[in-house]
């Protein structure tokens, strides 16, 4: 390894450790505010059996997007035996969760992994990876779009709560709508985007116009992608809601372990928008989706901040830690292996 590439990989280490240090003061001040012998004694009254059926539910769903991952590589001719694939895709998922804002940087790091063994060349893997990711978040925007529009109709909602469905609804409903206007006028976009960041990219080395131009340009390739290959969207999305279903149950299965039954609905709603949070520099999103699933628990539940702090923290256990460690082990083998 060449002298540039190992301090690369310490400023990276170095972020990393920052970015957890930043997420346990967070969770801190988090379990500071709520009142951490509140949330104690919701512990005590806890059915652990639960947690087990929660990390489960977790794996499930990585395999089941990894199943969607499959499909689009194959229709861009990278075959690759699917349970390589599998343990690809979760050491991706471990370098999304450990690394602030991971899911940035994700297609460049697994085209990388892909080609390093010739298991496919850099920019075949980079515009499959890339659509099956944008296809597996069709279900992130259904899933919140419907539950907002179901909830909004609920009459035991206060004011502020319903202002908050209204606009997390309505954000779902205009990402993809200006997504699509932008790969419709790519090349305004990137002009526009990297004029705004230049005064930013001046005044300091962590902005890098020419990354953003090129995370950019990837976007646009994933969903160049998708429109070429419909016959492997159709088959690649019913993986993807069925992952997303997956990945949203450890949130209702977390209330069972404190004897909540929480409305699907509210789940199915609360999952995505709480994942909007994740735009924190932290890994995984740790201290704001924390901070998020509560106030929306409150809000949309009808239940105490202790035990919807409770409920947060079982949820973020199955469907982040418990990832996290089992992707780490992915993530070894991946880098031993080859």
């Amino acid at each position: 390894m060449s002298g540039t590439d190992s301090a690369v990989d310490r400023r990276t280490v170095a972020k990393v450790l920052v970015g957890f240090v930043v997420a346990g003061l967070l969770l801190y001040l988090f379990g500071r505010v709520v009142g951490w012998k509140e949330i104690g004694r919701a512990f005590a009254k806890a059915d652990w059996r639960w947690v087990a059926v929660a990390c489960a539910s977790s794996v499930v769903s990585l395999v089941f997007w990894s199943r969607a991952w499959d499909i689009v590589l194959s229709a861009v001719d990278v075959r690759i035996p699917f349970r390589s694939l599998v343990v690809t895709y979760f050491a991706a998922t471990f370098a999304d969760y450990a690394t602030p804002f991971g899911k940035a940087g994700g297609g460049p790091f697994i085209a990388l992994v892909l080609s390093s063994d010739e298991r496919a060349t850099y920019q075949e893997s980079l515009a499959g990876v890339v659509a099956a990711d944008l296809l597996n978040l069709v279900p992130f925007f259904t899933f919140a779009t419907v539950g907002g529009v179901a909830l909004a109709f609920r009459t035991d909602i206060s004011g502020r709560a319903n202002l908050l469905v209204a606009g997390l609804a309505g954000l779902a409903v205009v990402v993809p709508a200006v997504a699509y206007a932008g790969w419709r006028k790519r090349g305004f976009v990137e002009r526009v985007v990297t004029r705004l960041l230049e005064p930013l990219a001046a005044r300091t080395s962590r902005v890098d116009t020419e990354s953003v131009r090129e995370r950019i340009r990837e976007f646009f390739l994933g969903i160049d992608e998708i429109r070429t290959h419909p016959t492997a969207v159709k088959r690649t999305l019913p993986y993807a809601y069925v992952g997303w279903v997956f990945f949203a149950l450890p949130l209702y299965v977390a209330g069972l372990t404190f004897g909540v039954r929480l409305n699907p609905v509210v789940v199915l709603f609360v999952v995505p928008a709480s994942t909007v949070a994740g735009i924190v520099p932290t890994p995984g999103g740790l201290g704001g989706v924390e901070v998020a699933i509560v106030a929306l628990l409150v809000a949309l539940a009808s239940v105490t901040a202790d035990t919807a702090a409770a409920i947060a923290l079982v949820y973020r256990v199955a469907s982040y830690w418990f990832v996290l460690a089992i992707g780490g082990v992915a993530a070894l083998y991946e880098t031993y292996s080859v």
